[in-house]
């Protein structure tokens, strides 16, 4: 005899498990969505670096299909196969702008976080007032000062690097820069901070260890995660800045974004060369954010339950 089944879903479970699946199909739908708008950017310079000029004016998109790749972006950098052993003074300087720009962004962006992260504490822990200002206020003139246009600072930094000696310089560009990223990073360690118990550090002073120690010991470690996406957020846009190192460099301490904005000229953009160059400027953050995600996640995430 064939079985029966004794329990049967009803026309509610039957109903209710349709609309699941439809809600997870839309959810998913709307991720693959704004994961194909945001990785198409990177696919394009990617393809259009291997692309001939015809290929390029046409719109091809799909290596093999619409196009047969070249070296031909590559090639007029000096990173094609048949050119990385020879010499190559776009190479040469390709890489001093490289190297311009990892020590610039690395070295500004980690005492962004060092400063930062210190001035972060003491507002979530301790109480202040300059004159009429105490911590929130405090906080806010530090947020405060992402308002303020770039544009706005352009001629009085012009005139004190001047004074000072600092045009042309990658210290000139560490300073500005760090002073750019800081209350980024403010703003974001303080939340870090604020969702650690004071408990921790009140235990740890029992214990024998002076504020710094508690601090150094207990509370670092915990707002790591934090400080790395503070650091990798710092990392990102003093690496993507243009305006400041296109108005205070010239030759020794010009960074890649001001080789990018360089590749137009009296015949037009050679879009293949600005294609390979910006991808090779892109490719170490891709490597970094896609190493570190976790920590991004966990840091951006941790100020957020309380």
């Amino acid at each position: 005899m064939p079985e029966t089944a004794i329990f049967k879903d009803s026309e509610a479970d039957r109903s209710f498990r349709c609309k699941w699946f439809a809600n997870r199909l839309v959810v998913y739908g709307v991720l693959l969505l704004w994961a194909f708008i945001c990785l198409f950017p990177i696919y394009w310079t990617a393809t259009t670096s291997f692309k001939m000029a015809p290929n390029v004016m046409k719109g091809n998109l799909i290596p093999w299909v619409d196009f047969q790749p070249a070296w031909l972006g590559w090639r007029s950098l000096g990173l094609s196969p048949d050119t990385i052993g020879a010499e190559s003074t776009v190479r040469d300087e390709f890489m001093k702008r490289f190297a311009n720009s990892v020590v610039v962004s690395l070295t500004s962006s980690a005492l962004a976080v060092m400063m930062g992260s210190l001035a972060a504490y003491g507002l979530s822990r301790f109480r202040y007032k300059f004159a009429w200002m105490k911590n929130d206020d405090i906080s806010f003139f530090f947020l405060s000062q992402l308002i303020l246009p770039p544009v706005v600072l352009a001629l009085p930094f012009l005139v004190l690097y001047k004074e000072l000696a600092l045009l042309d310089t990658r210290v000139g560009l560490i300073l500005l820069y760090t002073l750019s990223v800081l209350p980024i990073v403010i703003w974001i360690m303080k939340d870090q901070f604020s969702s650690i118990p004071t408990e921790l550090e009140e235990a740890a002073m029992v214990d024998g260890l002076g504020i710094w120690g508690a601090f150094l010991t207990i509370i670092l470690p915990i707002a790591l995660p934090g400080m790395v996406a503070a650091f990798i957020l710092s990392l990102v846009l003093t690496w993507n800045e243009y305006f400041f190192a296109a108005l205070l460099t010239s030759t020794h301490a010009n960074t890649l974004p001001v080789m990018v904005a360089s590749q137009t000229g009296s015949q037009g953009i050679s879009w293949w060369s600005m294609a390979a160059l910006s991808f090779a400027a892109i490719l170490p953050l891709i490597v970094i954010g896609v190493t570190l995600e976790r920590f991004i996640i966990k840091g951006m995430a941790a100020g957020a339950v309380k």
